[in-house]
């Protein structure tokens, strides 16, 4: 499956970083009417003219939160990756492809002419560098397994000042807000509340699954904590994303749990049922044999913001409760 960015290289590390702060306060005083300036996950100060309308956005999760906002990014990298994972919020008006996510192109950026460029610190440095001789840059921090939620929130917040979408980022987060608590109140009627759920994905690497387990530091355990259910992970994540390593026996220590994965049937496939499906461990585990596998549906993109988040929600409680 096609991975997040920080995926390539932690797979096996599982040793992220990020620097700086998403905190955003308002945009400072300036002498010249309408001017914004803000401060970046970096530290670096931003300086808008006024709010940004030709957006290039170089991770899907940012480019989530624009295109939520009412943004249409001018430019997004990997344009079809999006596409296939990312389904809460779809493009419109026709961006330009400006790359992988972990090396967008300069010249491909440049030519769009951008008034602003919203990244992550997951961009290398070198990058973000040759990024801002070209537009003001944006950068948000990717992760940060002590307040998930917070910082999805914080994020979307920093991106609406700068674009000027502030009022339609209070109705993002509280139609977000809405969901958990809908959803937390609809399995607590039917008996989920202090249930366990283990989520994870997997993908096919020399003949061999891996299995990359959702902690309770990961954005989707804390959702999954929001909506009242207990991550049955007992795995140590890492400090960015919570994502941990195992492999199918490591999941003969999650005991009684429901266990739930998304796959893309044109990006990976599904390595739960398919190159599991035969595997005397995975077919003798307890939630394998009591049909308590869920597949959720495909689009939902596991590293977004509040729409993505949101999808999730809804689809975890659809698959529990029917």
């Amino acid at each position: 499956m096609k991975r997040p960015l920080l995926a390539v290289a932690a797979v096996a590390a599982l040793s992220l970083t990020a620097c700086g702060t998403t905190e955003s306060a308002a945009p400072a005083p300036d002498a010249s009417a309408g001017r914004i300036t803000l401060t970046d996950a970096t530290g670096a100060k931003v300086t808008l003219d006024g709010p940004a309308t030709k957006v290039v956005g170089t991770e899907w999760g940012v480019v989530e939160d624009l295109v939520s906002l009412g943004v249409d990014p001018v430019g997004v990298a990997d344009v079809k990756g999006y596409t296939t994972w990312d389904e809460a919020a779809p493009l419109t008006g026709g961006p330009k492809d400006i790359g992988t996510r972990g090396e967008p192109s300069t010249d491909t950026v440049a030519s769009l002419k951008p008034d602003l460029i919203v990244a992550t610190t997951d961009l290398s440095s070198a990058a973000l560098k040759q990024l801002r001789r070209i537009a003001p840059v944006l950068a948000v921090k990717s992760a940060d397994a002590s307040d998930q939620i917070g910082l999805m929130k914080d994020n979307l917040d920093l991106i609406a000042e700068a674009t000027g979408t502030s009022e339609q980022a209070e109705k993002v987060v509280e139609e977000f807000d809405a969901k958990l608590a809908a959803g937390r109140k609809a399995l607590a009627a039917a008996g989920f509340a202090g249930k366990k759920l283990a989520f994870a994905d997997g993908y096919v690497a020399s003949n061999q699954v891996s299995i990359r387990p959702y902690t309770g530091g990961s954005l989707i355990g804390a959702v999954n904590e929001e909506l009242g259910l207990e991550n049955a992970w007992t795995v140590e994540g890492d400090k960015a994303y919570g994502l941990a390593t195992t492999d199918v026996e490591g999941l003969t220590k999650l005991g009684d749990t429901e266990f739930a994965y998304i796959a893309s049937d044109s990006d990976g496939g599904d390595p739960f049922a398919e190159d599991l499906a035969k595997n005397s461990v995975w077919t003798s585990l307890p939630f394998v044999k009591e049909d308590r596998v869920h597949r959720l549906p495909e689009g939902i993109w596991m590293f977004g913001g509040p729409a993505s988040m949101g999808a999730y929600a809804d689809a975890v409680v659809d698959v529990l409760t029917k």
